[in-house]
């Protein structure tokens, strides 16, 4: 007896094809499963998942320290002693490593969501390996190198706590679609239990997050202060050669209130500036006195130093790729720089009524003003003309000698000193770096009448988020960049970042309890398929998923039953058993 029987009608299903085949290369049907996921192929979906999180706040980091590049490169050229933009082939892996590690992540979100089993592809596995090493490997070498860094992630977070909760939120809402489906599929009690304790754990916390966020934009709009003055540090050198002529002159053409320096004193007593220790990347020292190259600058003589020219390297190096923006003229003009003494910039200044604070590095022993070298720079300023409220001087060295012969000079501190020692040392200012100065600080200095400026601030969010905490003043190296941000980038009071986090709140609650439920109705919907409604939905090609899957695990049941591919044949377009 012959009993005629239509099991299944296979369509096409490319999305499933290319998902199962990009992340574990079963591209044909019969190599996918719906079984569960091995233990192993749950490691690696743990190791994924591991590798994604550590690359997204490595990633992160990359984005926010953008305000420190420059002083990260010149790091670097202190340890090797050759300047290149290091931060390019850093961005570059990490940008690749996390669109990689992520497409991942998704495909295998995918898998769980359309209720596959993962079997990660062994080539994945080492691309996987390999950046998850590579991520902990650059974390570690960053940490020791630069390890003050980290403190932008913090900080950042001030300024970007608030948004980063919104779309954190987001996207644990969205994973409700797979918990959901996961729970209502699960077999056994035990897993659905654990599934939906470790998700609602984590969104409980998000729900509650908001508590610990604290942001100094989140203010009453009328407790704003002015905002902080700008102090070009070496100038605008994004716009012209470091402390030269024409960068001061482009930075006071941005209406910055001080100028910020970095001096040196020559071998014949000429105070002049430069930042490096050597003359080889801001001047072409290596084709003049190739021998010299690698002197100290301060043993050059005056005369020796303006013979140099500090405006070609700029254009060579374009360390700011800013240079395919300049005019012929202003290239012109960018070439012909020369060192600049300490004296020319306080003169220019005094003509401006600028500030002026610069750092002095005392030369070395062999150096024969290597113990009058704060006297001489002294005498520099004093004969330069300029004011002496104009200048802050920051040299600890002498410093009660100073005060005596000068008095109107700010006496300025680039430590962070107790109230007690400053006053004692008449310090009105403070110089510290801006991870250096908390909140309270901020707070504290300005109720004691200390003004503070914090360097080296970059970049608008972060002038935004000292301009909210109170911070008097900044130094940039990016004034023409702050000068255009005439209100923080975001400010809101306190009831209405509650009303906003409320709101997004109870969405989210909304959301999630409606996915539950309906994931529930469908599932129970899938349950309630009898093998005829199956059979039939196949004769008339019901392209329904849920009702493939049942179509699969009848036939898996019937095979399992003793029916093989040799009791069964094919009849106008429908597969037949024979029994």
């Amino acid at each position: 007896m012959v009993k005629h029987q239509p099991l299944q009608v296979y369509e096409r299903q490319l999305c499933l094809s290319c998902l199962t085949g990009i992340y574990g290369c079963r591209w044909k049907r019969y190599q996918r499963s719906h079984d569960d996921t091995t233990k192993w192929e749950c490691l690696w979906s743990f190791i994924l998942f591991c590798t994604f999180s550590l690359l997204l706040v490595w990633f992160y980091f990359w984005w926010e320290a953008h305000n420190d590049y420059s002083e990260f490169n010149w790091f670097l050229y202190n340890r090797s002693g050759e300047w290149s933009d290091g931060t390019v082939p850093i961005l570059a892996a990490t940008a690749a490593g996390f669109t990689y590690i992520a497409f991942l992540t998704i495909l295998a979100l995918c898998h769980v969501a359309v209720g596959q089993q993962l079997n990660l592809h062994w080539l994945h596995k080492v691309g996987v390996t390999a950046a998850l090493l590579t991520t902990i490997i650059s974390v570690i070498s960053v940490t020791q190198m630069w390890g003050e860094e980290w403190d932008v992630v913090w900080i950042s977070l001030q300024a970007t706590g608030p948004f980063l909760h919104m779309g954190a939120l987001a996207a644990v809402t969205a994973l409700a679609w797979l918990v959901a489906g996961q729970v209502a599929r699960a077999e056994k009690t035990r897993i659905q239990l654990m599934v939906l304790l470790i998700y609602l754990s984590v969104l409980l916390t998000l729900y509650f997050i908001p508590l610990s966020i604290s942001s100094p934009c989140i203010m009453e709009r009328g407790s704003l202060k002015a905002a902080p003055t700008i102090i070009g540090h070496q100038g605008a050198p994004m716009l012209a050669p470091e402390n030269t002529l024409l960068s001061f002159n482009r930075a006071l053409q941005r209406n910055v209130s001080g100028l910020e320096v970095d001096v040196t004193i020559s071998l014949d007593g000429v105070p002049f500036l430069i930042r490096d220790r050597t003359l080889r990347r801001t001047t072409n020292v290596g084709r003049v006195f190739p021998e010299r190259q690698y002197d100290d600058a301060s043993l050059f003589n005056w005369t020796d130093l303006s013979s140099l020219n500090a405006g070609q390297w700029f254009l060579k190096d374009d360390p700011f790729w800013t240079v395919q923006y300049m005019s012929t003229y202003e290239r012109w003009s960018v070439g012909n720089q020369t060192v600049c003494s300490l004296e020319q910039m306080l003169k220019l200044a005094a003509r401006s009524k600028s500030s002026v604070l610069f750092t002095l590095r005392r030369p070395p022993p062999s150096h024969p003003h290597h113990h009058d070298w704060v006297n001489i720079t002294l005498d520099s300023v004093l004969r330069s003309g300029i004011p002496q409220r104009q200048v802050m001087w920051t040299v600890d060295s002498n410093r009660e000698m100073v005060r005596k012969a000068a008095p109107g000079l700010q006496q300025t501190s680039v430590q962070k000193l107790p109230l007690d020692t400053l006053h004692h040392k008449g310090i009105s200012r403070v110089l510290l770096r801006y991870n250096q100065a908390s909140a309270q600080d901020i707070q504290l200095y300005n109720e004691n009448n200390i003004s503070l400026t914090l360097y080296w601030v970059n970049e608008p969010w972060l002038y935004s988020l000292l301009w909210c905490s109170g911070v008097p003043s900044v130094s940039s190296e990016a004034p023409q960049v702050l000068r255009k941000l005439h209100y923080p980038l975001w400010l809101m009071s306190p009831d209405e970042y509650c009303l906003i986090w409320i709101s997004t709140d109870l969405i989210s609650f909304a959301v999630v309890l409606g996915i539950f439920i309906f994931q529930k109705w469908r599932m129970s919907g899938m349950r309630s398929y009898n093998p005829e409604q199956i059979m039939l939905s196949a004769a008339v090609r019901r392209s329904s998923r849920d009702v493939n899957i049942m179509k699969e695990k009848l036939i898996f049941s019937e095979v399992s039953n003793g029916v093989s591919s040799d009791d069964t044949f094919t009849e106008n377009g429908f597969n037949y058993y024979t029994n």
